[in-house]
């Protein structure tokens, strides 16, 4: 697992992988820890012999005889790895697979697939519908068990890397939350800017970035004491320059997670202006990373449209002609301003949002 430390050289959060956690071995010693181990086959005498070679480890081992029973397991119980043989009843080694793979809930839990039916081209179907390892029956003990314990061991760093994201959103969630002003903010930058990467036609991994630097494009402001993050009058330049710091922390925040890179130049960029004059790197033009561009255009719209301590809430045809007014100063993208213009049109009310929002985040985790 990571946890966020301080660092001490750039006083900024960093995610750090700390070197003193126990070891996914020394878990096992922990009953309340132990990793959980479904085995799906509906000759019993199979699931007692690998139950009897798996007796060198506390492991917590659950049973099924069918694949509907396993289903029912998995949507009460968390299991880290499922051991399913090649041919049962109801449905195939192979098709279990793919429901596995294809749900959310169950995408990333490993699974080994087993069978008597000697044949590469089993070992192919097992493979390719979405299991992890395949052995051939009977099953030797000693090679059972080092390939259940490697797949455990990757199953724990996928879990770490979860954990490590959590932490990062609730991060990021929590600086939206210090400032009573922006509520709702990153939902509704999320709808913005994926209205907007849609109708450019971005691709899947693109809008996904999005959806996740609208969260996390300004987790940086979490190092920024509130006495300049919420100041009611005009920064000095000594404040301005630690405001300005902050698309640059969040960076660093982000950076250690590799899954996290394709947002990265939205949290560094997204307030570079189109003719050079923005921070932290005076970026021009087509320079600026383009989901740094969609993401500014959205956040600028719902600081104009949100009631602030400093102003009131403008109309939507009172933010688009502001918008509008700075893209002819050179500020901002002049084709994206126009396009978010169009596409503002279609943007779901308020009290639609949520479910919007919701069928976004199912389409993208598919």
């Amino acid at each position: 697992m990571s946890i966020v430390k301080k660092d001490a050289l750039s006083d900024s959060l960093v995610l750090r992988p700390e070197t003193h956690l126990p070891r996914w071995d020394s878990m096992l010693e922990d009953a309340s820890q132990a990793p959980t181990i479904l085995i799906i086959d509906d000759i019993e005498l199979n699931r007692r012999l690998l139950k009897a070679m798996l007796k060198t480890a506390s492991y917590r081992i659950l049973e099924a005889s069918r694949p509907s029973v396993a289903l029912e397991i998995l949507d009460r119980e968390k299991v880290d790895l499922v051991v399913v043989d090649l041919v049962m009843p109801e449905m195939s080694g192979p098709d279990f697979c793919h429901r596995l793979k294809s749900d959310r809930k169950t995408q990333l839990i490993p699974i080994l697939m087993t069978t008597s039916v000697q044949g590469t081209e089993n070992e192919v179907a097992g493979i390719e519908s979405g299991a992890d390892e395949f052995l051939i029956k009977p099953l030797q003990p000693a090679v059972a068990r080092t390939r259940i314990r490697a797949m455990l061991r990757n199953k724990a760093l996928t879990d770490s890397l979860e954990e490590a994201e959590t932490i990062l959103f609730a991060l990021a969630q929590s600086v939206e939350h210090r400032d009573k002003y922006t509520g709702q903010h990153c939902e509704r930058l999320t709808i913005y800017s994926l209205a907007l990467g849609q109708a450019l036609g971005l691709s899947r991994l693109d809008l996904l970035a999005l959806y996740r630097g609208s969260y996390l494009h300004d987790i940086g402001k979490i190092g920024i004491p509130d006495s300049i993050l919420f100041k009611r009058g005009l920064l000095t330049e000594e404040e301005w320059q630690t405001m300005r710091q902050h698309t640059v922390r969040g960076e660093e925040i982000c950076k250690p997670m590799k899954t996290l890179a394709p947002v990265l130049p939205i949290i560094r960029s997204h307030h570079e202006r189109w003719d050079g004059t923005g921070y932290p790197d005076g970026l021009r033009g087509e320079d600026i990373p383009l989901l740094a561009r969609i993401m500014q255009v959205a956040d600028i719209y719902d600081a104009l449209t949100t009631a602030r301590p400093y102003k009131p809430a403008f109309s939507h045809s009172h933010a688009l002609e502001i918008m509008a007014e700075e893209g002819r100063r050179g500020w901002r993208d002049p084709e994206l301003v126009p396009l978010f213009a169009e596409v503002s049109q279609q943007t779901p009310e308020t009290d639609s949002m949520q479910q919007s929002l919701d069928n976004m985040r199912r389409e993208l985790e598919k």
